[in-house]
């Protein structure tokens, strides 16, 4: 149904040109855009460079800068044309009409990684949404065999009907998938309740791409989920149980990794994703140690974790990458009252990831105890609020209806325990 939605435009090739205005507030970053490129997939042969107060309301750029351009797709013979800003859908219209050659904006050239790198059923349906939602705002954009209807004998068309039934099976599609997406966030709520319901902590790994979030999660959980040195090397979440060195379990997650600029189709496609991160216990928040505008990456994490309701949620600083830093030993930044705030460590050679489970394990010592429980078949009301605070792990019933429960519970819950017969194990 989806494959007769296509538009036509000049077709995608791997030789681009990247094209970079810098405004007065200087928000855009030229050497992520080119790692964006490389990401995508495409060999970057020029980059345009300029200056401007404000974006041209028709090409973005001016017309010297657009006839500089148009020269540079000539002379290196490129395919298509990356900017590192976002585009209205009539300045993309604009651009390839003038060009000559297709034009991808960052969101876009962002959601094409995301569309290669998915892997999952689920991501890749939220990737999906994510690339349909975008095409909804710039349906007319492209669609250059669809006319409007004219007046006049000879001159109607039947554009316009065409252009609304395109829009109907969008929607349709979307709806379908989002209705998918929903069944995917049930079980993921149903796995959620029932970490809460053992007490297992979550912690979630948080951080900007290429931070090394899913080679420090190989190496606490001895998993081996791809990583790699590029942008968005993953996009499915992966969770792991593994015991800290108290006997103590924890859950790890792997995110997705942040961006500056995250498109919005994004963020309300990958919601369960990010969800992980929302109910976690503690996040880990892994840095790029060795980046040297690792403050200004912080902030963009913590501007998407604000987006997505995160931002109280404890935190643990992850200064990663520390061999790739001269004289700097693995260590914990503490505060005044002796907290750790900070862990210096290389998850690629393993130095400081002793110190890290140190901090953990303070995190989180163990507060859980066992107790056997007796209860009538009047005390119904206390077993259900056992079994929805508790890990029930052995249940009998005797002849008499008298229940037998072995638990294991927070000591913050032992109070529900003050009116029923119970013994110490």
């Amino acid at each position: 149904m989806m494959q007769d939605l296509v538009s036509e435009r000049p077709d995608a090739g791997e030789r681009a040109i990247l094209v970079h205005i810098t405004f007065h507030r200087g928000q855009e970053n030229l050497p992520e855009l080119k790692e964006l490129a490389k990401s995508a997939g495409t060999e970057p042969v020029h980059v345009l460079t300029g200056g401007r107060q404000r974006p041209d309301s028709k090409y973005f750029i001016g017309s010297g800068k657009l006839d500089e351009l148009k020269i540079a797709i000539q002379m290196f013979e490129a395919d298509v044309v990356l900017f590192n800003h976002a585009l209205s859908p009539s300045q993309e219209r604009n651009l390839e009409g003038f060009l000559g050659v297709r034009v991808v904006d960052r969101n876009g050239l962002i959601l094409d990684i995301f569309a290669q790198r998915a892997q999952s059923f689920e991501g890749k349906l939220q990737v999906e949404l994510a690339q349909l939602k975008h095409l909804s705002t710039r349906l007319v954009r492209g669609w250059t065999h669809l006319e409007r209807q004219k007046g006049g004998i000879g001159m109607r068309g039947p554009g316009e009907t065409q252009l609304e039934t395109d829009r109907r099976l969008l929607a349709v599609r979307l709806k379908q998938i989002q209705q998918r997406l929903d069944k995917v966030d049930k079980q993921r709520h149903q796995g959620r309740s029932q970490r809460k319901k053992s007490e297992t902590p979550t912690i979630s790994l948080v951080g900007y791409t290429n931070a090394g979030k899913s080679t420090l999660f190989n190496t606490l959980t001895g998993s081996d989920i791809y990583a790699a040195d590029q942008l968005f090397a993953t996009l499915d979440p992966t969770l792991r149980r593994c015991p800290l060195p108290n006997n103590n379990e924890v859950v790890f997650a792997d995110t997705v990794g942040f961006i500056r600029q995250l498109p919005h189709e994004l963020v309300a496609a990958f919601k369960s994703t990010l969800q992980e991160a929302c109910e976690a216990e503690l996040l880990l928040h892994v840095v790029d140690a060795h980046a040297e505008d690792r403050a200004d990456l912080m902030h963009q994490v913590d501007l998407v974790l604000k987006e997505i309701g995160a931002a109280d949620i404890p935190r643990l600083e992850i200064f990663n990458k520390i061999d790739l830093l001269e004289n700097v030993a693995p260590h914990i930044d503490r505060d005044e009252e002796g907290n750790a705030i900070r862990v210096w460590l290389s998850a690629v050679t393993g130095a400081g990831i002793e110190l890290l489970l140190e901090v953990l394990v303070e995190k989180f010592a163990n507060t859980k105890v066992r107790r056997r429980c007796y209860l009538s078949p009047k005390e119904g009301g206390i077993r259900a609020k056992l079994f929805a605070c508790a890990n029930i792990l052995e249940e009998s019933l005797d002849e008499f209806g008298d229940t037998e429960l072995l638990i294991e519970i927070d000591v913050k819950h032992l109070g529900l325990l003050k009116d029923i017969q119970c013994d110490e194990i």
